[in-house]
């Protein structure tokens, strides 16, 4: 009589949701004891995620653009020609129509730019990246003729248009106050949580609520539906996919389509919410690819891409809220978190890893050890910096789409 064979005990892994609500307590925590230790309060403030949530918006949207054209198997660059389009679209619309026309010019506009990548890189399968680059040129281009046309005997300016209405603003006024006193008592851990609490409660606009609801959405659609499954099945094997009777080139068209108009509401955000300007020319500043390495950071799921954008957003926030001053306790803090990474990774028995966190905690320190701020000339590319940095670190857990950029032609599998 044969023996059993004895079934390997496999470890139950954390959902992904809750290793992202673990890993914001942790920065929460860490923020809070450097806000404590540096006396910079501005880490933690209620002004600073405000500030931050505003900023996260456009790499959010572009962030979900990215992530609905590449899992159809498209490569999209063109995100930020296609938040250049969606800038020039929503000043124009709001400037004629109000602020809700002006948030649907901006979708037309960069589902546009979306369309035109879509018949390159689908129908004449161009390659991906030259599509993209060409599209960035493009949009850029097409704004500043636009602009000139249109906005110039408005404005006075042909880089600027006249000023246009934005979104209101909405509070939870009870809560709002009652975390407003409690930031205000400077206590450890409490009023930072407040602070933080309260700055995403207060002056929230309608275009706030709808990307973040657009995050649980994708979800939903992309991995529950019938239609997410066939348009990731392009993204992994359209071969197989057109031989189960799908639309390679449909669903394809679809993501590149849905991807240009989410972009576009990332250029809306930047011209429709308070606190932002009038459309300018170059106003996009590089934040279409920050949106795609937080796409990228968040292993192409819209939880991750959430904490990228989230973590994005808050650099640049920190930089204009607090300046050079509290860029340098965010380095700080970058330490202690350090700290803890090299902890968990010496409990893995990950040495290298922990002997390169150790490396960087100890270059970090040294920099805020030397210096009483940041020269004023690099505070402002606080963002860009973040993001090779997480890039770097995050590279060796990437697992993008299979045949994502992958020239396809109807018919191969025959």
């Amino acid at each position: 009589m044969p023996m059993p064979v004895p079934v390997p005990h496999q470890r139950k892994r954390i959902p992904g949701w809750l290793r992202g609500v673990i890993w914001a307590v942790v920065a929460i925590g860490v923020m809070s004891a450097a806000s404590y230790s540096t006396g910079v309060s501005s880490l933690t403030s209620s002004n600073t995620t405000s500030t931050a949530l505003r900023l996260a918006l456009p790499i959010l949207l572009c962030a979900l653009g990215g992530l609905w054209a590449e899992r159809a198997g498209v490569i999209n660059i063109g995100l930020e020609g296609m938040m250049i389009l969606g800038t020039w679209g929503a000043a124009w619309g709001a400037y004629y129509g109000g602020v809700w026309i002006g948030l649907l010019a901006a979708i037309g506009f960069g589902a546009l730019g979306g369309l035109l990548h879509a018949v390159a890189t689908v129908t004449f399968r161009v390659n991906h990246i030259v599509s993209g680059v060409a599209i960035n040129l493009l949009g850029l281009g097409v704004a500043k003729y636009l602009a000139n046309l249109i906005f110039e005997p408005l404005s006075g300016n042909p880089r600027q248009s006249p000023p246009v209405p934005k979104f209101d603003t909405y509070s939870a006024a009870g809560l709002s106050d009652w975390l407003g006193s409690m930031e205000d008592q400077q206590r450890v851990g409490l009023s930072d949580v407040a602070g933080i609490l309260k700055g995403l409660v207060t002056g929230v606009a309608p275009l706030t609520m709808i990307a973040i609801v657009l995050v649980p959405l994708s979800y939903w659609v992309l991995w529950r539906t019938r239609f997410g499954l066939r348009l990731r099945s392009c993204g992994e094997n359209p071969v197989a996919a057109e031989s189960l009777g799908v639309n390679v080139y449909r669903y394809k068209y679809v993501g590149v389509l849905i991807s240009g108009a989410l972009a576009g509401m990332g250029g809306a955000s930047l011209v429709l919410l308070k606190g932002g300007a009038d459309y300018l020319e170059n106003q996009t500043n590089g934040r279409g690819y920050i949106g795609l390495a937080a796409m990228i950071f968040g292993n192409w799921r819209p939880g991750g891409l959430l904490g990228g954008a989230a973590l994005f957003g808050y650099a640049d926030g920190l930089q204009l809220a607090g300046g050079g001053e509290a860029v340098l306790a965010l380095l700080y803090g970058t330490v202690l978190l350090l700290a803890i990474i090299v902890i968990v990774q010496l409990f893995r028995r990950r040495w290298i890893a922990a002997g390169l966190g150790v490396v960087g905690a100890g270059i970090l320190y040294t920099i805020y050890w030397t210096n009483d701020t940041l020269p004023s000339d690099l505070i402002p590319y606080t963002a860009h910096f973040v993001t090779l940095i997480v890039l770097a670190v995050a590279s060796q857990r990437l697992r993008p789409p299979k045949a994502d950029g992958a020239l396809y032609r109807r018919g191969e599998g025959d």
